[in-house]
């Protein structure tokens, strides 16, 4: 009987079939795991490279003489020495950041590393946890390379890009809801001295924050105040067409002909408008009726009633992007939470118009 070649070997085994599959497995799974860890290696060397370049480059500035010519090169501890302050970028966050979330700072060029899944979660896209699994899905970035490892150490100086979106470390950020109450205008200061929504946030943060948007002085309910500028952007640009509930209190019953017309569309002057949704707030008071609208529009609810033959007696926002004023009195307010954050800052499909 000729001997058997090794090519053949493997057919020779006694053991099961399920047990071949998973010796096959484990097999591909320790190749796979070897690529990656040398892969992660070559990318740690790269990384190591850039920062080295990075930090030799800001860490010495040329030192002039007092005719102003550059005569050399003064590192930061001889800065130091001689009395110029920089920032700890290692410090801790201070309290006032525990108490609101972050806004991102876009180049922040901070030193201080953590685990890249922290940082994804630090950036407002999603959990911890979540983002450990973006990162092994492979659909994380760093500096141009797929990094598969959530412990993988960034910094702010990193290029960090998630599902093809470049995220940034979030820093001394607030968001506010607040419930706007009359006689109050939306801005940040008024040269007629009248009050205005700052007024009554005045004691939340000692960061400068300005209105999402606008409520006229007689219009009241939800509003927001923050810092965000890129999200501000995005609440009142009308290419998102973010979601607004009003309460509309009539000076007389709103015929059910007229809340069809709203539906189907008008034509003001400006355009034609078609809301969302609009009925009644209760069979009983006709005179009081809840509007859905995507529309940013100056004006836009006052000037549809008023265009119909209406007195606009009353206008509240019930709800703005999915937020409203549960829990928070007129004239009071609140810190939006991480989750609230994370929405909005992503434009959560559930108060954004569908694309067409």
């Amino acid at each position: 009987m000729k001997k058997r070649t090794d090519n053949f070997d493997k057919f020779a085994s006694k053991k099961k079939g399920s047990a071949i599959k998973e010796a096959f497995r484990q097999e591909k799974k320790k190749i796979k795991a070897e690529a990656r860890a040398a892969g992660e290696e070559m990318r740690k060397k790269k990384i190591e490279k850039i920062r080295g370049e990075q930090e030799k480059a800001t860490s010495f500035r040329p030192q002039t003489t007092g005719k102003g010519k550059a005569t050399g090169f003064e590192s930061r501890a001889t800065s130091q020495k001689a009395g110029k302050k920089y920032p700890d970028t290692k410090s801790k966050n201070s309290a006032k950041d525990a108490i609101a979330p972050n806004i991102p700072v876009q180049g922040n060029g901070s030193d201080e590393q953590m685990p890249l899944n922290k940082f994804i979660a630090h950036a407002g896209v999603c959990g911890r946890r979540e983002a450990a699994e973006l990162v092994k899905e492979g659909k994380v970035t760093v500096n141009g390379d797929k990094v598969f490892e959530p412990g993988y150490k960034v910094s702010g100086k990193d290029k960090v890009i998630v599902k093809g979106k470049q995220v940034f470390l979030q820093r001394n950020a607030v968001y506010i809801l607040l419930n706007k109450p009359k006689d109050y205008i939306t801005t940040a200061n008024d040269p007629q001295g009248r009050k205005t929504v700052l007024d009554l946030i005045k004691n939340a943060t000692p960061e400068r924050v300005y209105p999402v948007g606008r409520l006229d002085r007689n219009t009241t309910g939800v509003l927001i105040l923050t810092n965000d500028g890129e999200l501000a952007q995005k609440l009142t640009h009308p290419s998102f067409e973010v979601k607004k509930i009003y309460e509309v209190t009539l000076d007389k019953p709103v015929i059910k002909k007229d809340l069809e017309a709203i539906v189907s569309g008008i034509t003001l002057e400006d355009g034609f408008i078609q809301a969302d949704s609009v009925g009644y707030a209760d069979d009983k008071q006709k005179n009081i009726v809840g509007i859905e609208i995507h529309s940013g529009r100056n004006r836009i609810v006052r000037r549809i009633f008023e265009h119909l033959g209406y007195d606009v007696k009353g206008l509240d926002r019930v709800m703005f992007a999915n937020l409203t004023k549960k829990n928070v009195d007129r004239g009071k307010w609140r810190f939006l939470n991480e989750k609230e954050v994370r929405l909005l800052k992503f434009m959560n499909k559930s108060f954004v118009r569908k694309a067409k």
